[in-house]
């Protein structure tokens, strides 16, 4: 009873220190001030911190920061050198090394290729490059989820949440790609008010559940986008799979909603490396 007591505190204090880093991208992140929110020994925090996360702590918080900054890029009007001190670079130059250095392309460029005309098959050399989309019977998935009203834009926190979790209970390996559902048009709903779950298809009688919610996806037909290169591509990918290839494919939608399986990991894979497909449930 007390190893599992112990778990679950340590789970809790992950918890605490990834809600607040998310909340704080721009603020002091600093190993002892982390270590203040987790309640723990900075001599010890960034030990427990890496073997429950499997990065570091500087790497972590550098990538979380650059992913949060790649979005703003693109979605945003801002001035590179305005992101750049967002997220604590002190110039846009040491910005823009890291960026390219993460990303594989300056800011400029990325912004650039991304407000082009979201193109299919071509390019393979192209950070943003996708596939032909597939038609498949998919089988049904059961899933443990943690549920998120919000911004879809700010689900990196209850990815990095659920993935804490799983870890420190010992059962990540039992499972397998994480999913991402999604209720709602962020064009039409408020970004407060849209509706999304996130969980790991588990195998049969699985028990670490306490904090999770089971939740189940039905087989059927689906059509399926696979995108290689960094997540701030998906958006491109969801405009082409709604307003290009269903509109000519003479398929209809399912009334079911889309969601993501993500067959990589941002915290060991290369951003261009990262690999996701995107569901249409079918009629």
């Amino acid at each position: 009873m007390k190893v599992e007591q112990n778990k679950a505190a340590y789970e809790k204090r992950m918890l605490r220190v990834l809600e607040y880093i998310y909340e704080n991208l721009d603020g002091d992140l600093s190993l002892d001030a982390l270590a203040d929110v987790a309640c723990m020994s900075r001599f010890h925090w960034h030990r427990v911190f890496q073997s429950m996360r499997g990065e570091t702590l500087a790497s972590s918080i550098r990538r979380i920061r650059l992913n949060r900054a790649a979005l703003d890029l693109i979605q945003t009007k801002q001035a590179v050198t305005e992101i750049a001190e967002r997220y604590g670079y002190p110039s846009a130059q040491s910005f823009s090394r890291a960026f390219k250095g993460e990303y594989g392309v300056a800011p400029g460029q990325f912004r650039e290729n991304k407000s082009a005309a979201p193109e299919i098959a071509s390019e393979k050399n192209s950070i943003f490059s996708m596939h032909p989309v597939e038609i498949r019977d998919v089988p049904e998935k059961s899933l443990q989820v943690l549920c998120h009203r919000g911004s879809y834009s700010d689900m990196g926190v209850v990815y990095s949440k659920l993935a804490a979790m799983l870890s420190s209970r010992g059962v990540i390996r039992k499972c397998g790609p994480f999913v991402g559902i999604y209720y709602d048009d962020p064009s039409i709903v408020p970004p407060d008010e849209l509706r999304s779950r996130v969980g790991a298809v588990v195998p049969p009688q699985f028990e670490n559940t306490e904090g999770l919610e089971a939740h189940s996806i039905p087989a059927g037909r689906c059509a399926v986008l696979r995108h290689q290169g960094p997540y701030a591509g998906l958006q491109a990918a969801f405009c082409y799979l709604y307003g290009v290839w269903l509109p000519n494919s003479g398929e209809e939608a399912a009334d079911h909603p889309c969601y993501e399986v993500f067959w990589n990991s941002p915290t060991n894979t290369a951003p261009e490396d990262l690999v996701v497909e995107i569901y249409l449930p079918l009629q």
